[in-house]
């Protein structure tokens, strides 16, 4: 099974040009002024530029208006958006209604009971995403390297497309694809040697243990 690889938070050409040269097949820009990780959106574009013909751009966006979704939609011409805030199943479709793109629909899981939230998503949303649940005191919704108990997803529904996210690095992504089996995984702070700083050798340091894991 081909295996989708994204990497998101990236900000710099050098961090792109990692992360294309290692083989993802995605690269996510975030627009969410809280993050370390955070873009505008004329530097996403000119990031982005990289990636055509290579890997899709992916807009990450946490509650945003209609305002900022067309100023990174102008400027940026992402393949897709990545909504991980709290956007009802109305707000996605609105989305993808207005832009024309896929949307990918993140959602915070801990437990079984978590997965239930995706149903009234399912033939509305283009693709998932599923992170751990943040720490309380936490100011980001993803991108805090923590993980979730995998097996949590082995009860989704057949036929669910979706990223594995949540505190992946080169140490653990071999046991995340053995007990998850996931279609997709998305990392960002497990290539970073510092908040929002990713690291080069970390990049490449992940692709070969998923490369190791899947033989």
């Amino acid at each position: 099974m081909f295996l989708d690889i994204k990497i998101c938070g990236l900000k710099t050409p050098e961090a792109v040009a990692a992360a294309l040269d290692a083989g993802a097949s995605h690269v996510g820009f975030i627009f969410f002024g809280k993050s370390p990780r955070n873009v505008a959106p004329a530097e996403a574009a000119a990031l982005r530029a990289a990636a055509s013909g290579r890997a899709q751009a992916v807009a990450v966006t946490v509650d945003a208006d209609d305002a900022l979704l067309d100023e990174i939609s102008t400027a940026m011409q992402p393949d897709a958006f990545q909504l991980h805030g709290r956007e009802s199943p109305q707000r996605v479709a609105e989305v993808k209604a207005r832009y024309r793109r896929p949307v990918i629909k993140a959602f915070s899981v801990s437990a079984p009971a978590d997965l239930a939230a995706i149903g009234a998503y399912v033939g509305v949303a283009d693709r998932f995403l599923f992170d751990a649940k943040p720490p309380k005191d936490a100011v980001l919704p993803g991108g805090n390297g923590v993980a979730f108990d995998w097996s949590v997803l082995s009860g989704l529904p057949r036929g669910v497309d979706y990223f594995l996210s949540g505190g992946l690095n080169a140490a653990n992504v071999g046991e995340a694809l053995r007990i998850a089996n996931p279609p997709a995984i998305d990392v960002s702070s497990g290539v970073e040697s510092a908040p929002g700083v990713k690291d080069l050798r970390l990049i490449e340091t992940f692709f070969r243990a998923v490369a190791a894991a899947r033989g």
